[in-house]
């Protein structure tokens, strides 16, 4: 299975393929979200693999919008520990550094080491990995990158400084996407979008059938609607009892759908765990 990604090579997302579907898959790259949400549609990959929350930072809006655009389908997630390695070359120490690289939200997750070492000069970049592979490509050997394990071993850099990010309750979850649903045996876990119609009552309207048809609401987010202003898109994550309960899921979003103006099922997966991988199997 080929599956894209957005970022280079070493990339938190590049692991976190690899820890849903196992080392056989081929990773493709793309530079930005809207090029790896459009890498199946030109025959580059057959899956994609997007960062969609992170506890710290949150959603991924960008990931949310292009969601949207799409119609592909969300087949199975995985939760990946992100843990932050000052990396260099190798034979230097972190009290030689002078200046460390990485993507701003990297840097920011990482401040009581920057506390620490109030003489470093901090470098954004556009991708953890590739500030990793702008910094070993380079001539300063006082140089540094954040990023994760992956990327030190794919270019060959030193682990300086392990773990230097401020919470060790750091974690990101992707969702595997594909222009078809392929839905495990013990799927249970759904995500939906939908809009409300503008009059009082309505998101309460669009919610009580999953109360009352026993589904746990996981999430609840707004976006803003573009071209509409002040207009929103709901997003929810929700998950029924057990297997013998996906009937009362169906009863709950038939009554939902005749709540709201708009209702999307964006799939049906298992649900992932924090740090734990899937089966791969499930996702075939």
């Amino acid at each position: 299975m080929r599956v894209a990604f957005q970022g280079e090579p070493g990339a938190f997302s590049e692991a976190a393929a690899l820890q849903l579907l196992g080392e056989r898959i081929v990773t493709v790259p793309r530079a930005t979200f809207d090029s790896a949400f459009s890498a199946i549609a030109e025959g580059a990959a057959d899956a994609l693999l997007a960062p969609i929350e992170n506890t710290l930072a949150g959603s991924v809006v960008r990931v949310y919008d292009l969601l949207l655009e799409s119609t592909l389908v969300i087949t199975a997630e995985t939760i990946l520990p992100i843990e932050h390695h000052l990396i260099g070359f190798p034979g230097v120490s972190v009290e030689q550094i002078r200046s460390v690289a990485s993507h701003p939200m990297a840097l920011a997750q990482c401040e009581r080491f920057f506390r620490t070492h109030a003489d470093l000069r901090r470098i954004p970049a556009e991708d953890t990995a590739g500030s990793v592979r702008l910094v070993l490509a380079g001539t300063d050997r006082f140089a540094a990158a954040i990023a994760g394990r992956r990327a030190a071993e794919h270019y060959g850099g030193a682990i300086l400084a392990e773990d230097i990010q401020d919470s060790a309750e750091n974690f990101t979850r992707f969702v595997l996407l594909r222009p078809v649903a392929s839905t495990a045996p013990n799927a249970r876990k759904m995500s939906l979008a939908m809009r409300l119609s503008h009059r009082p009552g309505a998101l309460l309207s669009s919610l009580e059938p999953f109360a009352r048809h026993g589904v746990n609401l996981l999430k609840i987010e707004s976006r803003p609607i573009h071209g509409r202003p002040w207009e929103y898109q709901f997003f929810l994550d929700v998950e029924s009892e057990s297997l013998e309960a996906l009937e009362a899921l169906e009863a709950a979003l038939a009554a939902a759908r005749a709540a709201t103006s708009q209702l999307r099922v964006l799939g049906l997966y298992v649900a992932a765990r924090a740090g734990l991988g899937q089966d791969a199997s499930l996702t075939k």
